[in-house]
């Protein structure tokens, strides 16, 4: 067998030239052939049992070409990418020269190459400091969640509906004078405000008394679900059962004991300006990062492949496409919601790709720049906290080599964003 290894006109983009012998060519057919005879069925020989000459004559010599030569290719393919220290990053674009039994197998492979990158300036660059305060405000907004969550609803008969009540109605919704299916309740509770009913709806609903009967005029939104519905005029009658308002506790010793484990309000504030200011540290740590990280990369020029992108948006397809299981919904039915098409949604993700497959690259190189390494305890730490926080043993992710070299890569990664920041002029 005998490679070519040549550059073409084109950056970070190497054509292979192979030739395999006959011979070879000619045992990857046989082998085709044993693993596929069992789907032959030819008159006078059972299933599968057709010699290969048979099987030959019947489908015509070609029959086994395409299979053989994925057999070979394959295999000479990643053999020379390694032998070569080539570190492919695009799919290898395949153009067969001659293909035919008893002759050598000949073919070429255009693939594109991961780029060298000439590092900017990544030491001493400016950054304007980040810094949070936590004010007065913030911690009474906690609190004030915290009173909405312990809030309780007390009936209201002494005034009719306000916004932000909760009302309890009877409903039933007419098109044309014909009740719709779907458009009846009884007791159905209905937070006025809260915009879960048709436009419209729930405005007509402040002013109603107790036991106050009233018909409802709407027009249901054209992009309404229900095609029979949509853009169309109907009327609810609505009969209001009771009205309820929602009254918040006290802010005082007794509410903090009631929802923590502190016995005073200002215990509890204080635990809240803690927590408070560990998130705004956190918040202030990666913003300082980012910037960083996209000023170095703004002083570093590198030939993105389109391959690398290409490989970039299959990821970010995919963490769409596993997110989205998690509610239950597929990638087709996302694209359906958004009036997209798979096209249009991976066009408005390349740039996107494009600075993270450019980050990457940036921070590889100042690792190896760098030196930077990540040693077993810091590796250890990782998987230790990983396993708390997903309810694993750690001991058992340690045995997992590809979890620990994923780990160890996003160490130094890690190492070298605070390289990055440590060595920075912040302003």
């Amino acid at each position: 067998m005998s490679i070519k290894v040549e550059k073409t006109d084109k950056k970070n983009e190497v054509k292979l030239s192979f030739t395999v012998e006959a011979s070879k060519f000619e045992e990857a057919i046989q082998t085709v052939y044993v693993k596929n005879a069992k789907y032959f069925n030819i008159p006078g020989f059972r299933k599968g049992k057709a010699p290969y000459k048979m099987v030959e004559k019947q489908y015509g010599v070609q029959i086994f070409y395409e299979d053989a030569f994925n057999e070979v290719a394959g295999e000479v393919y990643e053999k020379e990418l390694k032998d070569a220290n080539i570190e492919a990053v695009s799919r290898p674009e395949i153009d067969i020269i001659q293909i035919e039994k008893g002759k050598d197998l000949i073919f070429t492979a255009v693939v594109q190459t991961k780029p060298e990158v000439t590092l900017g300036k990544y030491k001493g660059i400016e950054l304007k400091k980040v810094e949070y305060t936590v004010k007065d405000e913030d911690i009474n907004h906690e609190i004030g969640h915290m009173q909405e969550r312990n809030a309780r609803l007390v009936n209201v008969e002494d005034r009719p509906v306000e916004k932000n009540d909760t009302t309890v109605i009877d409903f039933e919704g007419f098109v044309d004078g014909v009740a719709f299916e779907g458009g009846k309740a009884e007791n159905h509770e209905l937070v006025i405000g809260s915009n879960t009913f048709i436009p419209g709806f729930e405005d007509q609903i402040i002013g109603m008394k107790i036991d106050e009967e009233k018909d409802i005029k709407v027009t249901f939104p054209e992009e309404y679900f229900s095609k029979d519905l949509a853009g169309k005029e109907a009327t609810f009658k609505v009969r209001l059962h009771e009205i309820k308002k929602k009254e918040l506790p006290e802010v005082d010793d007794e509410f903090a004991k009631d929802v923590s484990e502190f016995d005073t309000i200002k215990e509890l504030k204080d635990s809240i300006k803690e927590k408070l200011e560990e998130e705004n540290k956190n918040k202030a740590k990666y913003e300082i990062e980012e910037a960083a990280i996209k000023t170095v990369c703004e002083n570093t020029e590198i030939d993105i492949p389109s391959g690398m992108v290409e490989t970039e948006t299959d990821n970010m397809i995919k963490d769409i496409e596993q997110r989205l299981s998690y509610q239950g919904l597929n990638f087709t039915q996302y694209l359906q919601m958004m009036n997209k098409t798979e096209e249009d949604m991976r066009k408005e993700m390349q740039e996107q790709a494009s600075i993270q497959v450019k980050t990457k690259l940036v921070l590889e190189a100042i690792v190896k720049a760098e030196k930077i390494e990540a040693d077993d305890a810091e590796i250890s730490a990782k998987i230790e906290e990983m396993a708390a926080n997903y309810g694993r043993d750690a001991k058992e992710l340690e045995q997992n080599e590809s979890l620990k070299l994923y780990i160890k890569e996003n160490v130094k990664t890690e190492k070298a964003i605070s390289f990055i920041v440590e060595n920075a002029k912040i302003k």
